[in-house]
């Protein structure tokens, strides 16, 4: 498996919001998002009020090739949300 690590920009949406409104890849094998991941910026607000400005949380997304691993980082750094994307083997 390959994975591919992103950056998307959380900045005025509300929970996993930005994360659900990206179009994703389709022939990903497993996908994750959350804090754990890694964030930047501290998160100190009520989960049902918006992320400040400048605020980002990671992803993963995986597959099963190196090929797909480049088409779909290249598939989300076309999408205005995400911030930066990495293939790791």
């Amino acid at each position: 498996m390959f994975t591919v690590k992103l950056r998307i920009d959380v900045s005025g949406s509300v929970g996993n919001e930005a994360w659900t409104r990206l179009r994703q890849f389709e022939p990903v094998e497993a996908a994750v998002f959350g804090d754990r991941l890694g964030r930047g910026g501290a998160c100190n607000h009520l989960p049902d009020l918006p992320h400040p400005l400048g605020e980002w949380i990671s992803a993963e997304i995986q597959v099963e090739t190196p090929l797909l691993a480049q088409y779909a980082m290249a598939h989300y750094l076309e999408q205005d949300r995400v911030l930066d994307a990495d293939v790791v083997a």
